[in-house]
């Protein structure tokens, strides 16, 4: 069956007509905050080269064009029309040109392993198809099948039970990790949220490989086990989770009060804006003080961070990675993309 069939359109709400104040306390906000985004984006878009790949540190491999996408998506810009339509379309393009016959989206240096890349530039692809021109949507349509496929092989390698159900480096890798699993997680999810044949068990097993990485105790998520790498890591377990259904859990509620607790430890240290991105999406899910706290924390804290040319600099990435992944951080209020869709029940007690 054509994945046209399988991908529901998704409407994305324009630019122009999103709405004004999504978020009571993201209004006190706004007037700093969507003057940065704006640059942010318009940064990205002027060091997009024409292929749609980017300069500077991973800039050719696929994932780097997947996170500036979804930038531009996140602030509910077009591939259609609009001011970033064509860096959008661009880097659409040079993700669909990177697939190998496996579904394998590769090119460039990709990091620790291609699929990270992968999985970050499925979850691109599903969240951009139904609103692009139909000549893209066909070959999205004929490319996000093997994609989401090579995932679930990757996931079903034969591994030892505390790896089953993750993802790592490689698509035949025998062990997992958390942060190559959360993106992955995700593509799936966004996927299966588009009616894409994605297994229930397959989402099950990824939940029950984090939970596995999940410190009870100390309410942290860990990167092979609880406790390494858990500053920049519970955002994204806590998000996975909430994404997934396990609202109100007492994982959710435990890692959202260690991510209250901690946040501010990650400033200037490793994987910072990774895990401050994960942060923001994850104490969005869950609103309440954890967002107000988190949220004014920072905006307070990264606008003064933002160069003149509109850019933050990453140390580990370089700054087309920090820019992509601040401007998804800033722009979460706005709720354009659907894989991370609120549930406006969460702040009711």
């Amino acid at each position: 069956m054509r994945f046209l069939s399988l991908f529901l359109a998704l409407i994305i709400i324009p630019a122009g007509n999103a709405q004004d104040a999504p978020d009571a306390l993201f209004a006190k906000w706004k007037e700093k905050v969507d003057p940065s985004i704006e640059r942010g984006l318009q940064f990205l878009a002027g060091i997009q080269q024409d292929d749609g790949s980017f300069p500077e540190n991973y800039g050719t491999s696929c994932g780097i064009p997947a996170l500036v996408g979804m930038a531009f998506l996140s602030r509910g810009h077009l591939a259609t029309e609009g001011p970033y339509a064509e860096a959008l379309n661009r880097s659409i393009d040079y993700i669909l040109e990177h697939q190998n016959r496996d579904g394998l989206y590769t090119a460039g240096h990709a990091g620790s392993g291609p699929m990270y890349a992968h999985n970050i530039a499925t979850l691109f692809l599903s969240e951009a198809s139904g609103m692009v021109d139909p000549e893209r949507q066909k070959k999205i349509g004929e490319s996000l099948p093997k994609a989401v496929a090579l995932i679930l092989r990757a996931q079903a390698v034969n591994k030892s039970d505390r790896h089953k159900g993750g993802w790592r480096y490689h698509p035949n890798s025998k062990d997992s990790d958390t942060s190559c699993s959360g993106w992955a997680l995700m593509a799936l999810r966004s996927a299966k949220l588009n009616g894409a044949p994605v297994p229930d068990q397959a989402i099950e097993s990824a939940l029950k490989y984090l939970y596995g990485n999940f410190s009870e105790r100390g309410g942290h998520f860990g990167y092979s086990d609880p406790n390494n790498h858990k500053l920049s890591l519970t955002g994204m377990g806590l998000l996975c989770l909430e994404l997934c259904g396990e609202h109100g859990k007492p994982a959710t509620l435990k890692s959202a009060d260690y991510i209250l607790q901690n946040f501010r430890g990650l400033e200037g240290r490793q994987f910072e804006f990774y895990g401050n991105y994960y942060n923001a999406q994850a104490m969005f899910q869950i609103g309440g003080k954890h967002w107000e706290t988190f949220a004014n924390w920072m905006y307070e804290t990264y606008l003064s961070k933002q160069k003149e040319d509109g850019s933050w600099y990453s140390k580990e990435a370089g700054r087309i990675y920090g820019t992509a992944m601040m401007t998804l951080a800033f722009s979460v209020p706005y709720r354009q993309l659907p894989i991370y869709q609120r549930d406006e029940t969460v702040d009711e007690e």
